[in-house]
């Protein structure tokens, strides 16, 4: 990604969603030319910003339609002695356990399915921990706006089994955590789940 400010990335992201909501409501032939002629160039900017293809901005968003809202990522915070679970990616960092939240689950559902799904392990969602605004508090800027929830999980069994998101899971001691994938997972993130798994009366952090 070339170096911009934060704020070019957020000004394209709106005139986005803009433009999506303009061609979703108006009923007038040339404003939706207008509005997607502004999308057009949001895909521009957004294609720019990021040093990619136009076509392949074009392709994320080509399913969009309406009001644009967030979209929702679920973490599942699995402790074994306590030590925390960590799920190995494909480039060799590591991250929390989770992903896009399915239209058909509910957050603790979700997190139950991505934490089977990516590190074999059965748990249950016991309770939110922090819900997260990307932009805030993750490093890799996303065209998308996205809010993150991790979710307490307790650990019932579990085996791990190679799959297409990941290549190995493991508990790690807070003092030895490996290189994480800091678009997902940041160590200020994990210190705030120790903070959480150690107070049963933790308030859940949020924004």
């Amino acid at each position: 990604m070339i170096h911009v400010s934060k704020q070019w990335l957020e000004w394209a992201k709106e005139l986005q969603a803009l433009a999506q909501t303009g061609l979703h409501y108006t009923k007038d032939v040339y404003d939706k030319e207008r509005f997607q002629r502004i999308r057009e160039m949001s895909w521009q900017m957004l294609a720019t910003l990021n040093d990619s293809d136009m076509n392949e901005i074009k392709a994320l968003f080509h399913i969009e339609d309406g009001y644009q809202t967030p979209k929702v990522d679920t973490r599942a915070v699995v402790w074994k002695e306590d030590k925390i679970l960590l799920v190995q990616e494909n480039d060799g960092r590591w991250a929390l356990p989770g992903g896009w939240m399915d239209i058909t689950e509910t957050v603790s559902s979700n997190a139950e399915k991505e934490l089977f799904e990516e590190a074999g392990v059965v748990g249950k969602a016991d309770r939110i921990i922090a819900i997260h605004d990307h932009h805030r508090h993750n490093v890799v800027n996303q065209i998308f706006t996205i809010i993150k929830i991790f979710v307490e999980c307790h650990y019932i069994n579990g085996e791990f089994k190679l799959n297409s998101e990941t290549i190995g899971m493991d508990f790690f001691d807070m003092d030895h955590l490996p290189t994480l994938n800091d678009s997902k997972t940041t160590y200020e993130q994990l210190e705030l789940c120790w903070r959480a798994h150690k107070d049963a009366s933790f308030k859940i952090e949020f924004d």
